[in-house]
């Protein structure tokens, strides 16, 4: 199907995934000694993004619907029949390059069910390497990614048990909970309403997922084909997942958080002068949350008052190392954020040897 635009005409099909694999090449950018010159467009390969795509195609609702962009060579664009709409060239013959799209050919490569897809396909032909780095380009640089909370919120759609919806569950509850220290906190679908709102919920999601699931894509698939979920004694929330007691999960971060909410009060209801209720604080917490969890119980309670004996050594911990929860002593970076994890776990030891 033919395509007017500005660049030209270019056409619209549709090919099994083998044939696109067979017929066409993917030059990634790389310094060529023979012409003393770089050549090709294509970024380097990202392995766990090919290996994500390999494991997808097994869903049982796996789709591709973008179409892979060929650059046809000029040498093969006599086989363009336009008044027939019909391009002919041998399944072995090498007719082109890979434009756009080679890390969802290279998973497919490597994937057992790519027999089941035929992709879209759109023919470019007669372009210049000049114009082909300019259509890489503009697809890749204007590209903005979704966000993370509007991703998030839409497992609520979902007639499927994941990780990613029970977390989502939990933090829409959280937020609408009277009692909960979440309380109108979280920007849902990362919109800031009010000034209150100091973590998103995408952030929320993903420091909370992994204590549920390390591989929560997987689990989805699992669920979609009735596939029992892998048990993971070094995933703390895991077994209440697996389970399907989302409520106990949903207890326990109430009774952490609302422990931090009381011992720090301030901290906690001021959200422009402390950390705290920020991504920084709520990733530090739950960074150190395995060993927390774990002492808990040990000791047979993961309640309110044990979670504020914890942070009431947080507190003098701090206070004896001279460090607030500012800006100043803990800047918004993932370094700063695994110092005050590493001083909650400290704290959690002390306390578990008596030492403190």
């Amino acid at each position: 199907m033919p395509v007017e635009q500005p660049i030209g005409t270019f056409y619209m099909s549709v090919l099994p995934v083998e044939t696109i694999l067979n017929c066409t090449r993917i030059r990634q950018r790389k310094f060529d000694e023979k012409s003393d010159s770089y050549e090709g467009i294509q970024r380097k390969e990202v392995s766990p993004r090919i290996k994500e795509i390999k494991e997808y195609s097994s869903d049982p609702n796996a789709t591709f619907p973008t179409p892979i962009i060929i650059a046809v060579d000029k040498d093969k664009s006599k086989g363009l029949k336009i008044n027939e709409s019909v391009f002919e060239f041998c399944d072995e013959d090498i007719i082109g390059e890979v434009i756009d799209g080679q890390h969802r050919l290279l998973g497919l490569k490597r994937s057992e069910y790519r027999v089941k897809f035929n992709i879209p396909i759109i023919f470019m032909f007669g372009l210049t390497d000049q114009e082909k780095a300019e259509v890489f380009s503009i697809i890749n640089s204007t590209q903005r990614p979704v966000s993370k909370s509007l991703i998030y919120d839409l497992f609520e759609l979902s007639s499927y048990r994941s990780p990613q919806k029970t977390c989502h569950v939990i933090a829409k509850l959280l937020n609408s909970d009277y009692n909960s220290p979440f309380y109108r906190r979280l920007k849902v679908l990362g919109r800031k309403e009010s000034e209150m709102e100091s973590l998103s919920q995408g952030s929320f999601i993903e420091y909370l997922l992994p204590l549920i699931s390390k591989t929560p894509d997987k689990d989805l698939r699992c669920s979609k084909q009735d596939i029992p979920f892998d048990p993971d004694e070094n995933v703390p929330l895991r077994s209440y997942f697996i389970d399907d007691k989302d409520e106990v999960i949903y207890k326990i971060l109430f009774n952490l958080f609302t422990a931090v909410k009381n011992v720090f009060e301030k901290e906690w209801n001021n959200p422009d002068e402390y950390i705290l209720s920020k991504t920084l604080g709520y990733g530090a917490i739950l960074t150190a949350f395995e060993p927390l969890y774990s002492l808990g119980k040990k000791k047979g309670t993961l309640s309110i008052n044990f979670f504020t004996e914890i942070f009431e050594k947080l507190k003098y911990e701090l206070k004896n190392q001279n460090k607030e929860l500012t800006s100043e002593h803990f800047s918004s970076n993932r370094q700063e954020q695994k110092e005050l994890a590493d001083i909650i776990i400290k704290c959690v030891k002390d306390f578990e040897s008596n030492t403190f």
